[in-house]
């Protein structure tokens, strides 16, 4: 291969060429899947090929191409074509007078979530953007995809439909339906189910205590559910991929499939097997909001770069208030489990100082550089799109329905975003996003937007929870303790600062993320040891802290400040009204008696 500072001039072919990609990977245990690049009825002096540099519903730029080796062309009788390497994923093929050839390249697979590609003597999972090339200007062309599997027992798992007649072969219409259908192959365990007429398969690989007969019937439930709120089902079959690993969390949507890592072992626990089925409700219910209502800027896909949007507090955040509310529309948890989730959820906003720094538009449109990469400073300059756009649909949803007695919703909301956007998949603006909320509350909510989606403003739980009988109790895990600012964690037999928070008395006294604590007050102290230590002081004491400073040993003083809470819960006001009683049983179904 050559490297090319200028790329020679390009012109397209008027004869769309046949694409066919070959996936092979006769060594697992190496890590690398070995692909060829089909392609016939090529009639053009040069060929371009790039590769994705993210995946959609993942937005980071991940630069995939970083795992790939060994990229060659030749014609079908094996003579080596010139190749330029343009840019990071950009290659170009000298192509005249040539209309088939191949290109072969490896790819590494080491990287087990969701979104990327893995590979070991166990199994293979795939997702396209991670593995294949498009051709600019064909990237509405079919393609075609051959799976060769390394042991005869190997199944190939996809929501693609296969070609028949031709083994372990899968046509996409388009590469952008390519790159949303991943791959699983291996000997995972399948099973087939049908809801609403409609076949779906769950796969499960790896080892673990899931039972799959009680997910099973609990996923049924999650489908009806949300099938109900939309008006059906916009798909003719779907499979869910469930990766058991031992420490992974995380999902993926696609149109037609989703992928699941979870821990192999989180299925037994109460708290654990809710968790799940929340991930299940979340990544379902993007089928509608994400993969068919989606921002004007996720309308088309621009691989090449990031593509960056005001409004994944919407996609992102109201998926995830849903991904609370389905699972106890299904009855698979009760309003007092649904209450304590959001709970952990509104704790999770209030302790994380950058909520009034970070609007939560600005949130999502920094997504790119700032929620996947994370730094000290993180939870002091920033907020999760996901946290503060949950939070914000919840009042939403309590704003539209305690303005029109519960006949009125956010559903109404997804509803009106599904016919006017999602069915064309046409793409939305903030402005229309708010005027289709605003015409579903019966009201202008420039203030709420301004104060709350665009501004750090404090969100109002208790104006939004009172008329439905709730009020927010904030508390502490424990005993509280005097605050410090301080998060130190044991790693290695170091007890390191992880995170300061900013003003706080550690920030002012000189202490950094990064130090290493040793001793209070000349008595060494472990991060597990910190909080009972801090019991015997009270606030306005001021305590000598001991730490390693890039090496350098520094003593400290700290003055204490009033605990702050720890734990924020949603609980029955105390003197209870009709109002309150008729609200929160339209909003969750039962009497608020029931919570306590």
């Amino acid at each position: 291969m050559t490297e090319a500072t200028q790329a020679p001039p390009t012109r397209l072919p008027t004869q769309a060429p046949a694409i066919h990609y070959q996936v092979a990977m006769p060594q697992p245990e190496t890590h690398l899947f070995e692909v060829t690049l089909l392609l016939s009825d090529w009639h053009a002096p040069v060929l371009d090929l790039k590769m994705p540099v993210w995946t959609p519903g993942s937005y980071l730029v991940r630069e995939y191409v970083k795992h790939l080796q060994d990229f060659s062309a030749e014609t079908l009788d094996k003579k080596s074509l010139i190749c330029y390497k343009l840019g990071k994923n950009h290659w170009q093929i000298q192509t005249a007078g040539v209309s088939e050839l191949a290109v072969r390249y490896r790819v590494f697979a080491s990287e087990l979530t969701v979104r990327t590609n893995h590979l070991d003597a166990t199994h293979g999972y795939f997702n396209g953007a991670a593995l294949f090339f498009y051709l600019p200007g064909f990237e509405k062309q079919p393609i075609r995809v051959t799976v060769s599997p390394p042991h005869p027992e190997w199944r190939v798992t996809t929501a693609l439909s296969p070609v028949p007649g031709q083994r372990n072969t899968f046509c996409a219409p388009d590469f952008d339906t390519l790159v949303d259908s991943p791959f699983e192959i291996g000997s995972h365990r399948l099973y087939h189910f049908e809801v609403l007429g409609i076949p779906h398969e769950l796969a499960i690989w790896g080892q673990g205590n899931a039972q799959p007969e009680r997910m099973i019937s609990d996923i049924d439930k999650i489908i009806q559910v949300e099938a109900e709120m939309f008006g059906g089902l916009p798909y003719n079959r779907y499979l869910f991929l469930l990766h058991l690993s031992s420490q992974g969390f995380g999902g993926l949507e696609h149109k037609d499939s989703c992928t699941l890592n979870y821990n192999r072992l989180g299925f037994r626990a109460k708290d654990k097997y809710e968790r799940f089925m929340q991930l299940v409700a979340h990544e379902f219910f993007h089928l509608w909001n994400v993969k068919r209502i989606r921002p004007k800027e996720l309308e088309v896909f621009d691989y090449e770069r990031e593509n960056c949007t005001p409004s994944l507090w919407f996609c992102e955040g109201t998926t995830s208030y849903y991904d609370l509310l389905i699972p106890l529309r299904a009855g698979i948890y009760d309003a007092k489990c649904f209450l304590e989730h959001l709970g952990k959820e509104i704790t999770r906003v209030q302790t994380t100082p950058g909520r009034k720094v970070q609007p939560a538009s600005e949130s999502s449109f920094d997504a790119w550089i700032k929620l996947y990469r994370p730094d000290a400073n993180s939870n002091n300059s920033q907020i999760s799109y996901y946290l503060k756009g949950e939070i914000v649909s919840l009042l939403l949803d309590l704003l539209i329905r305690e303005r029109h007695g519960n006949q009125r919703s956010l559903d109404d909301v997804m509803r009106a975003m599904w016919e006017r956007f999602g069915k064309s998949e046409i793409g939305f603006t903030p402005a229309q996003l708010q005027q289709v909320i605003e015409s579903v509350a019966g009201a202008d909510l420039g203030d709420f937007f301004g104060r709350y989606v665009d501004g750090t403003d404090e969100l109002p739980f208790d104006e939004y929870l009172e008329p439905f009988g709730l009020r927010l109790q904030p508390g502490h895990e424990g005993e509280p303790v005097p605050f410090t600012g301080l998060t130190v964690k044991a790693e290695n037999g170091k007890q390191l600062i992880k995170f300061v928070e900013i003003n706080s008395p550690a920030q002012l006294a000189g202490i950094d993320a990064g130090d290493e604590l040793l001793a209070i007050d000349g008595i060494r102290v472990t991060a597990e040891q910190l909080n009972e230590r801090l019991r015997d002081c009270k606030a306005g004491d001021t305590i000598e802290v001991a730490v390693f400073h890039q090496d350098e040993l520094r003593t400290l003083r700290v003055t204490l400040d009033q605990p702050r809470p720890t734990r924020f819960q949603v609980v029955p006001v105390e003197r209870r009204k009709p109002v309150h009683e008729k609200n929160f049983a339209g909003w969750l179904g039962v009497p608020l008696s029931t919570i306590g």
